[in-house]
C-alpha cells in the first residue's frame, strides 16, 4: 500500500512541511533538475515522488514502495556541522525503514547514467 504524504509526515506540522516541499520543487536546483528527469520515467516500474515529506524533514526524491531516498547534496553538505545534521537525517529516516543514497552534485552533473545505475541496483536489493 502507497501512503499519501500526509501519512509518512509529521502531522502537527504537515502544512508547514507541505508548503516548504512546494517551494523546493518550484526551485529545484540544476543537479536536481537533472535527475528529476531521469527518475520521472518509473525506472523498472517504480514511481519516485521528488520533495516528500517524512517525520520532520522533506527528502529530496523518494520511492515509497521500494522504501528508497534519494539526498542530493550541495557543496555546503561538506561542512562538518552539515554532515553532523545530514547523519542524524539519515539515521532518522533509516530508523524509518528507509534506505538513503546520496550524490553530489558533481556525480549528477558528471555522470548521471551511473547515478541511475546505482538507483536501479538499489532498487534491484529492495526486490531480493
Amino acid at each position: 500500500m502507497v501512503k499519501r504524504g500526509y501519512e509518512t509526515a509529521s502531522p502537527e506540522i504537515y502544512d508547514l512541511l507541505k508548503k516548504y516541499a512546494r517551494s523546493n520543487r518550484q526551485g529545484m536546483t540544476e543537479s536536481e533538475k537533472v535527475l528529476w528527469n531521469a527518475l520521472r520515467d518509473n525506472i523498472q516500474g517504480y514511481r519516485f515522488r521528488r520533495q516528500h515529506a517524512i517525520g520532520h524533514y522533506i527528502a529530496d526524491f523518494v520511492c515509497l514502495p521500494a522504501r528508497l531516498i534519494i539526498e542530493v547534496d550541495g557543496g555546503y553538505h561538506n561542512s562538518p556541522q552539515q554532515q553532523e545534521i545530514d547523519n542524524m537525517r539519515t539515521d532518522y529516516m533509516e530508523g524509518k525503514g528507509f534506505h538513503v543514497v546520496r550524490f553530489s552534485n558533481e556525480e549528477i552533473s558528471a555522470d548521471i547514467k551511473g547515478v541511475i545505475q546505482i538507483v536501479k541496483d538499489k532498487l534491484y536489493q529492495q526486490e531480493e
